[in-house]
């Protein structure tokens, strides 16, 4: 039984039309109509396979993370020998999506289905792969979460920068900066090895890094609550000695 994206389908084809018309004339030129004739069918079609307009809408974001993820994978490596090397290539994969096609990627931030939904947590995931070799390999400054924000936001801020600035102004220099002030902010100029770290949250970072996904000796819980433990722990190592202090001098 083939599947509802095949090449062929119906259902692919008014994807891929919308697609094509959304990045050549915007939001507005994504009609029922305008899709219909481009996909060579009727606009019944489009409803009865998705609804409304914004059904429509959240399919071309379901399908613009699919080719998203397909470039992130394509560039995947599992054991890179440069890990903070492979951060920068994986930012730059991302904010080269977003300006090299600002309308599909505005409608994939905007959508909240969950085939949409779905296709983002499987590129943070990735995405959390890359912070978890970095911090495995003692590359970490900061928190995994802290970092991966903080990636997650410089590079939703390059592209936002760049399309809200005029193409006369536009300096590809700003994303090299940004980028590497990015870089700056999660990373160490050099790895820590485990005898040279100190403290609870670098202890506590480490072990978070070196933790399989699965492990026999604990159950599902307990991994819940232990990686909960360590990331607390290595988000801020003088939080609990700040509290102590409060509680010693004035009581509370």
């Amino acid at each position: 039984m083939p599947t509802r994206d095949t090449t062929d389908s119906p259902r692919r084809r008014i994807v891929e039309a919308a697609v094509e018309l959304l990045e050549s004339g915007g939001p507005d030129a994504v009609s029922t109509r305008a899709v219909a004739a481009a996909a060579g069918m009727q606009p019944p079609a489009i409803y009865r396979l998705f609804g409304d307009k914004e059904g429509l809408l959240e399919a071309v974001a379901e399908h613009g993370y699919a080719q998203f993820l397909e470039s992130k994978r394509a560039l995947l490596d599992p054991e890179p020998q440069d890990a903070v090397e492979d951060l920068r290539r994986g930012w730059d994969t991302v904010v080269e999506f977003g300006i090299s096609r600002p309308e599909l990627f505005a409608v994939m931030n905007r959508a909240t289905g969950r085939g949409a939904d779905l296709a983002h947590r499987a590129g943070l995931e990735i995405l959390h792969g890359r912070v978890r070799r970095l911090a495995a390999g003692g590359w970490l400054r900061v928190g995994e979460e802290l970092a991966a924000q903080i990636i997650q936001a410089t590079g939703r801020g390059a592209v936002i920068t760049w399309h809200s600035t005029p193409p006369e102004r536009r300096d590809p220099a700003l994303l090299t900066v940004l980028r590497e002030a990015m870089v700056a902010a999660i990373t160490r100029a050099e790895p820590m090895v485990p005898a040279e770290e100190t403290g609870p949250a670098a202890a506590a970072r480490a072990l978070r890094a070196a933790l399989p996904d699965e492990a026999d000796v604990l159950s599902e819980a307990e991994q819940h609550l232990l990686r909960e433990w360590l990331t607390r722990l290595a988000a801020d190592g003088g939080a609990p000695r700040d509290q102590a202090y409060r509680r010693e001098n004035h009581g509370a």
